[in-house]
Parts: structure tokens; C-alpha cells; sequence
């Protein structure tokens, strides 16, 4: 079966391609643009958050290593309704990322520079997808869907030499800026220069800009738990090793972007950054023309390997889903030669072209994906600290020290991550949230509402969470899209203190579901790395 499974150097490459997608390509311009050269202080603070998220996720994926594991955590400790909410939540956010990876390629084809390529400048209008671009990312779409159509080690071959290609142009790209032009001087003499729109706009740049959206593909090695060759050690492995290259060269991509834009650009200020094509249009600026092809051509092989990434994790969540109960068992099947769940490979495909008709453009999807990805994670920290009282003597390969500290923290840095969001897309994303909640009822009633008083308990806190955070990004800072009458950095204070109160009795509310009894003989199934092969 090994043959057939991912090593560690796959599943690093698999979260490394996940995470370096279209956010190198557009991230640092965006940021840039919000926070002049503080954005460095964005993507450094945007790893901190998500690394901190992602050792949570860590302990819990470890314990439960399955194909959509993230679809399956709040089950365990709050019951379907919970869980229902946020595995639909997590499956949104997820195949959310395949449009905007097929956005992105084509955006960036739209500006080819060759005679040959003239037919792709109509495939952008006024900065959206015209008719021509939404064919071009449809048929994009197609190649992420059958590509993993075939089985999940075809994938991660076709995977490997995406990434590893994906890894070496940014890093040609960086050398070469840096060589060509890079003025120390475009990082500002002083505080004010450094951070020409104040705090805030760091802040601002993290939710809005992509960088939490690039960074939580995180969570795509999760989704693959049952694929990998011993999860219990490469789970972890993996996914520090892909947020620690990745941060590293996010970070660097935004100290080489903003020291080597030219003075022509620099004089018209921070908020007129607007580049289509940002890395090609500056190796224009610069008159490296052979750098421009090179990430033209990146641009359309980068947000492919992203796409294929994501194209199986999505696969795998919906397909988990059924395990649930309150999905078609359909979804759930996986029983051709390839071990591919194609039915909800096709289900995606088919919600991914509607999605593309309704968003067409990369900055708005960022910002509905990083929105609806937030709010998945807000229950890992629960579960997190639930299972420390429900379950100590669980299998625990890799064992956090000091979750009980940890979790309250990262539950309060989620809920400010997506306060970050700004109003009112948090707003917007919990209504499409909601639109899940018709078919849960349909199953649940055939069911006959089994506990359905204690599990409407274990998501109050939640429900409660969402509502207050709608109102605290209504009435807070002008800066996050609110109409000021709670001033930054109160804002803050509100949230951290309101965020807090919820977790504990998040905590205190989870019981012992139905679906406890599957976490325990899942988790008897777990091997520890002291465990002999």
C-alpha cells in the first residue's frame, strides 16, 4: 500500500503547492498597496497566526487520520449540527481556492505580450472574467478535476514537479529583482514612511490582501491523512516544513517587491499600486523581458499545481461527508481502481463553474475564501480542548504542550483574523454558510432528531459567535469596513475579550456524541512513533 501513498518529500511538496499558488503572483502587490513597505510585517505576523493554527490542527489531525479528517473533528465532541456547519464551511472554503486558481492563471494570460497570444487579452473586462476568460477557467477546472480523476499517486506525481518548479521561479525571480534594481531607500526613513496608513493597515493587508488565504492550505495535508505513509509522524512533518519554506519565501517576495519598485511608480504612492500581472509587469519595468516569459509561464503552471491540490482535498472532504449522515451516500463513493471519490469530484467541478460565473475576479475570492476558511477553523481550538477533557487518554502522537493555553489564543486570534475580513464580507460568507442548513434539516428529520436538544446546545456558543462578530465588524473601526463608532484598537480589545467568554463555554458544551464512539476506534487504530512497524 505504500507504493500507493504519499511520502513525507510528496506530502511537503502537496501542502508546499497548496500554498504557493496564486499568492505569490498577486499577494505582495495587494499588500502592498494597503500597507506600503509594513506589509513585510503583514506576511511575517500571517505566518506566526497560521503556524499557531496549524499545531492545533496538528494534534487533532494526528489523532484522527483520515481521507476529509477536517469534515469530521466537531462531530466528535459537539454533535451533527455543529459539525454539519462547519464541514459544509470547510468544504466551501476549500473548493473556493479552485476558481480562484483558474481566475488567476487567466488573468495573467490575459496580458501575454506575444502576437500569437492576442486572442487572450479578452479574456479579462474592467478587471473581470469577460465570456472568453470564464471558458478559458472552465476548461482550467476541467484539467484540476480529471487529473486527480485517474487516483491520488498519479496526482502527486504530476504534484511533485509542479511544486518543485514552483519553488524555484519565485526564487529566480527574487535573485534577479534584487540584482537588477532594489532601492533600500522605498522602505521609508521613518516610522510614518515605513507605515504610511498606520497600524491598522497591517492588519487590513493580512485579511484582505491574500495572505491568510495563502497560507491556510495548510490544511489540504489534513484532508489527505489516509493517503499518507505514517500519518502519525508526517502529518506534522509535513506541514511544518511546507509553512516554514513557504513563509520564508512569501516574506522575501515582499521585501524584494518593495524595495525594487522604480521611483516612475514610488512617486504616484502606495495606493496606486495597479499592476494586472504584478511580477511581469515589474521585470518590464526593469527591461528583463526573459523574466517576464518565465513568470508568464509560471503563472499559468503555479495556480495549476494549487488547483490540483485543492481539486483532491475538496474531493475529500465532500466524500467524507456522508460518514456524517446527512449527505447523500453517493458523494461517499469510492469504489473504481484509481481510489478516487469521482462523484464528488464531479460535484465540485460542476459548483466550481457556478462559482466562477458569480466571482470573477481574484481579489474578491481571496477575500471570501480567507473569510469562510476562518470560520472553518474556529472550531479546531474547541475540539482541541474538548478532547483534553473528554478524551486524555486518546492517542496523541503529536502532543502539544500547553493546548490549554494555546487553544483560548488561537480561538481569539481566528476571530480577530476574521474581524480582518472586513465588513461586511464576513457577513456575506456566513449567509453562504447558512444556505447548507436546508439540507441538514431534510436528513436530520428522516433521522427522526436524534439529540436534538443537546446538540442544538453544543452550537449555541457558535451561532452566538458569528452574531457578535457581524455586530462588532458593523459598529468597529473605519478601517475594517465599519461605521467607527468602536474605534481601533478597542475594536480589538472587544473581540479578544467577547472571543475568550465563547471558548470556555464552547469547551463546556461538548458532550458525548454518537460520534465519539467512531473517534475512539479510530484513534485505537492510531500508531504512536514508538510503535514498532
Amino acid at each position: 500500500m505504500n507504493g500507493k501513498k504519499l511520502n513525507l518529500f510528496s506530502t511537503t511538496m502537496f501542502g508546499l503547492s497548496a500554498i504557493i499558488g496564486s499568492g505569490w503572483m498577486f499577494g505582495s502587490s495587494q499588500a502592498a498597496k494597503i500597507a506600503g513597505p509594513a506589509a513585510i510585517i503583514s506576511w511575517i505576523i500571517g505566518a506566526i497566526l497560521v503556524a499557531m493554527i496549524a499545531m492545533v490542527y496538528v494534534e487533532i489531525g494526528t489523532m484522527f487520520p483520515e481521507d476529509g479528517a477536517m469534515s469530521r473533528f466537531t462531530m466528535y465532541t459537539h454533535g451533527s449540527f455543529l459539525g454539519h456547519i462547519a464541514s459544509w464551511a470547510n468544504w466551501l472554503s476549500l473548493l473556493a481556492i479552485l476558481p480562484i486558481e483558474a481566475v488567476a492563471s487567466t488573468q495573467y494570460m490575459s496580458t501575454w505580450p506575444w502576437k500569437w497570444a492576442s486572442f487572450t487579452h479578452g479574456f479579462m473586462d474592467n478587471g473581470q472574467l469577460s465570456t472568453s476568460g470564464m471558458l478559458m477557467a472552465t476548461l482550467l477546472l476541467f484539467v484540476f478535476t480529471f487529473i486527480n480523476y485517474w487516483s491520488v499517486t498519479i496526482m502527486a506525481k504530476f504534484n511533485n514537479l509542479i511544486a518543485v518548479f514552483k519553488l524555484i521561479v519565485p526564487i529566480i525571480t527574487m535573485l534577479v529583482l534584487i540584482t537588477a534594481h532594489f532601492d533600500v531607500n522605498n522602505m521609508g526613513h521613518n516610522v510614518q514612511q515605513f507605515m504610511p496608513n498606520g497600524t491598522a493597515s497591517i492588519f487590513v493587508a493580512i485579511g484582505s490582501a491574500g495572505i491568510i488565504y495563502s497560507y491556510v492550505a495548510f490544511q489540504t495535508v489534513i484532508n489527505l491523512g489516509n493517503d499518507i505513509v505514517k500519518p502519525e509522524r508526517n502529518i506534522r512533518r509535513g506541514i511544518i516544513l511546507s509553512l516554514l519554506i513557504s513563509a520564508l519565501i512569501y516574506i522575501t517576495l515582499q521585501i524584494v517587491f518593495v524595495g525594487s519598485l522604480p521611483q516612475s511608480v514610488m512617486a504616484k504612492g502606495w495606493s496606486s499600486l495597479n499592476f494586472n500581472s504584478p511580477y511581469a509587469d515589474l521585470a518590464i519595468l526593469l527591461n528583463i523581458y526573459w523574466l517576464s516569459t518565465l513568470i508568464y509561464f509560471t503563472a499559468f503552471i503555479s495556480p495549476l499545481g494549487s488547483g490540483i491540490a485543492f481539486s483532491a482535498s475538496a474531493s475529500k472532504s465532500l466524500s467524507s461527508m456522508p460518514k456524517n449522515r446527512h449527505l447523500p451516500k453517493i458523494l461517499g463513493k469510492n469504489d473504481n481502481r484509481f481510489g478516487s471519490p469521482r462523484v464528488a469530484l464531479i460535484v465540485n467541478l460542476i459548483v466550481s463553474i457556478i462559482l466562477i460565473t458569480l466571482f470573477k475576479n481574484w481579489s474578491l475570492l481571496s477575500r471570501v475564501v480567507a473569510a469562510s476558511t476562518l470560520i472553518s477553523l474556529l472550531t479546531g481550538p474547541v475540539v482541541a480542548g474538548s478532547l483534553r477533557k473528554m478524551g486524555p487518554d486518546f492517542k496523541r502522537p503529536s502532543k502539544i504542550k500547553g493546548m490549554k493555553v494555546l487553544a483560548p489564543i488561537v480561538f481569539d486570534l481566528i476571530s480577530l483574523a476574521i474581524y480582518w475580513s472586513m465588513f461586511p464580507t464576513t457577513v456575506e460568507v456566513i449567509i453562504i454558510i447558512i444556505v447548507g442548513l436546508p439540507i441538514y434539516i431534510y436528513y436530520d428529520f428522516k433521522r427522526g432528531f436524534n439529540e436534538f436538544k443537546p446538540k442544538m446546545y453544543a452550537s449555541l456558543w457558535f451561532i452566538v459567535h458569528l452574531a457578535g462578530l457581524s455586530m462588532i465588524s458593523w459598529l468597529g473601526s473605519v478601517n475594517f469596513g465599519g461605521l467607527n463608532i468602536i474605534k481601533y484598537p478597542f475594536d480589538f480589545v472587544l473581540i479578544l475579550l467577547f472571543s475568550t467568554a465563547i471558548y470556555y463555554w464552547a469547551v463546556q458544551s461538548s458532550y458525548h456524541t454518537d460520534y465519539f464512539e467512531d473517534a475512539k476506534k479510530l484513534n485505537l487504530k492510531v500508531k504512536m512513533e514508538t510503535d514498532s512497524d
